[in-house]
């Protein structure tokens, strides 16, 4: 039988579906994702730590859910809200439901409710508290939003880094399909060998990220987010990566001044909290956005050639231009609303990105960044 499920909002609103997966409750801040496929990577992308995610997309769950597309460990949302749960997925890859692998996790979904309407709500309004219940009434459900923690100066970067350090050795060879009229074999491309060791700070790493560093030459040693300076230069990188991650950029003053000794020091790329951690070593600031930019279609401008290129994002936060001292130059604007999306040290090689240029599923407009760190770690060398 259909299970009651309410979805309430911090300032009262509430939307009334069914339930799947878990029957619990669950509280955070709650936020969309306009991207049409890569559900099974959202659910498990550490960036949304802490978060309730509603998809856009009417129909979610139609593939199933499948062991090698996860971005880490396990699923990191509180909660899921769509508008149709897929109950007889069709694909060869996958190996469970989308249903039964939240409900394994205890996760919470409610589908069957407007997403339309939440999500013009959200973007009237802007990102707020919530509550998925199958569990409360309606007035408890929203007095349990309202209990819930804001996401400003939250760290939940401690509660997604890596324990210990660790060399990535994964599974990191491009998936394709063969082509019998070409030749070209599959289901997958050779590695090519690894030209620079680079160490790279876990804030919430995405899998892929790890896969495509690894594709474009590097060998990666992860340590977590509390590593010094000084670890990581005993370590004799040819360059450092700062990657993804949820929560507060500015709560994470520990991890300001670790990055501003390493400035000037190594080569240095970082995305999405890791370029609003360097605006923060920079000596700028973060503000939160109103509702985000999470999904695979954001146009973002290279202020240097003109190129636009359309990107996957997820986050809350910005880096504040004014807020930047002159050696810092912003690269990359947002399309939509002109936010930061890129900026570069005009004296030391450090470069960073707001958005995924590892995109999975897509798009790959900016997969080209990693080969660029790789440049720059050969200019950096040649010049020793």
């Amino acid at each position: 039988m259909p299970r009651p499920a309410i979805l309430a909002l911090e300032d009262g609103r509430c939307f009334h579906g069914t339930a799947f997966a878990s029957d619990t409750t669950a509280t955070g801040e709650i936020c969309f994702n306009t991207s049409m496929t890569g559900y099974q990577e959202v659910i498990t992308d550490p960036s949304y730590r802490g978060q309730i995610v509603a998809m856009t997309y009417p129909q979610i769950g139609n593939y199933g859910v499948n062991p090698e597309d996860t971005e880490s460990g396990g699923p990191h949302i509180r909660a899921f809200v769509i508008g149709e749960l897929c109950e007889a997925p069709s694909n060869w890859r996958a190996s469970q439901s989308l249903e039964d692998y939240l409900a394994s996790h205890g996760i919470p979904g409610i589908e069957g409710i407007d997403t339309r309407a939440l999500t013009k709500h959200l973007r009237s309004l802007g990102a707020m508290r919530a509550c998925v219940t199958s569990e409360l009434d309606a007035d408890a459900a929203v007095a349990a939003a309202k209990a819930a923690p804001s996401m400003a100066g939250m760290d939940y970067v401690k509660e997604v880094s890596t324990a210990e350090p660790f060399v990535w050795s994964g599974e990191s060879r491009e998936w394709r399909l063969a082509n019998t009229s070409t030749g070209q074999p599959g289901p997958y491309a050779d590695l090519p060998p690894a030209r620079h060791r680079i160490v790279a700070y876990d804030f919430g790493i995405k899998y892929n990220i790890l896969r495509r560093l690894r594709q474009a030459g590097f060998e990666v040693e992860v340590v977590p987010s509390t590593t010094s300076a000084a670890d990581v230069l005993a370590r004799s990188p040819d360059g450092v990566f700062l990657s993804n991650g949820p929560g507060d950029p500015a709560a994470l003053g520990y991890i300001h001044n670790e990055l501003r000794t390493l400035i000037g020091r190594v080569p240095i790329f970082g995305i999405c909290l890791g370029n609003q951690l360097l605006g923060h070593a920079f000596g700028g600031r973060t503000f939160k956005l109103k509702f985000g930019h999470r999904g695979g279609n954001q146009p973002v401008k290279d202020l240097r050639t003109g190129k636009v290129s359309i990107t996957s994002q997820n986050h809350g936060f910005a880096v504040d231009p004014d807020s930047l001292p002159p050696e810092i130059e912003v690269t990359h604007v947002n399309l939509n609303d002109g936010t930061v999306e890129g900026m570069r040290h005009r004296r030391h090689p450090v470069f960073s990105v707001q958005y995924h240029p590892e995109a999975a599923p897509g798009p790959n407009d900016a997969s080209y960044f990693f080969a660029e760190f790789a440049d720059m770690i050969d200019q950096v060398k040649s010049r020793a």
